[in-house]
């Protein structure tokens, strides 16, 4: 009779009264184990495969003796590169001795015990009231405010040029009025004085040779009529003229 049994998470073919080496067991010498994660068992005459592993099937043993397996060196090296090292491992082992094999139950592995963890105890912190410190209040000091006198400056009042039509003059259009106010002669009163010589230089200047088809010659003599208010002798002027010119 023999089972395939798992030890300490290697598979071995065991028999009774079989001795095999395992890994290292957490038990003392001398003790018996019973181990039930049978994989399979074959008594000569039905073959009974776990899934995973056989109900009621288990292995006792018996601890003969704890030890060392022999010496494996571990060698590495790195070509070309000067690397070298050589290790030795010596595995922990159980040298452990088979005494039965049951299929019908009557063994049973012990339970393990679960170890009790402990909580550890908080103790709770003392929380101190703060301590709240009364803080003096002082009195504000009142300040003496001295209010200066500002004696408020009389508003300069600014000449304002009010500027007139110069469109009433025969002969000037807005654009010869605007060339003329750029050039400071905005009121009838101003270009009542300008001479005419000066007026064809100030066209000229502004828009060129063309600007001497224009005749300025009755301009000052209709911005003295229409700076006096006198409108009825400038509309009889003015019939008289063709674009400003004397007819």
């Amino acid at each position: 009779m023999y089972a395939i049994v798992e030890i300490a998470g290697q598979q071995f073919k065991v028999e009774k009264d079989q001795k095999l080496f395992v890994h290292r067991l957490e038990t003392k010498e001398g003790d018996k184990v019973i181990f039930d994660n049978v994989l399979l068992t074959d008594d000569g005459k039905k073959v009974n495969i776990g899934t995973p592993k056989v109900l009621g099937a288990a292995i006792t043993a018996k601890v003969l003796a704890h030890m060392k397996s022999d010496k494996v060196i571990v060698f590495k090296k790195k070509r070309r590169k000067g690397y070298q090292k050589a290790n030795g491992h010596r595995q922990y082992m159980s040298h452990i001795e088979i005494e039965g094999i049951s299929i019908d139950g009557s063994v049973k592995a012990p339970k393990k015990e679960k170890k009790e963890v402990k909580k550890p105890i908080v103790k709770k912190a003392e929380t101190k009231k703060p301590v709240v410190k009364k803080e003096e209040t002082k009195k504000p000091v009142e300040k003496k405010v001295v209010e200066k006198k500002v004696e408020a400056k009389k508003p300069v009042a600014k000449k304002t040029i009010v500027a007139d039509n110069l469109t009433k003059v025969e002969g000037i259009g807005p654009k010869l009025a605007g060339i003329l106010k750029d050039a400071g002669i905005e009121t009838f009163k101003k270009l009542s004085v300008a001479k005419a010589e000066k007026i064809s230089e100030i066209l000229v200047a502004a828009g060129g040779n063309a600007y001497n088809r224009f005749d300025p010659t009755t301009w000052p003599q209709q911005a003295k009529l229409a700076a006096e208010g006198k409108w009825d002798e400038l509309k009889v002027l003015q019939d008289e003229l063709d674009g400003g010119k004397v007819k």
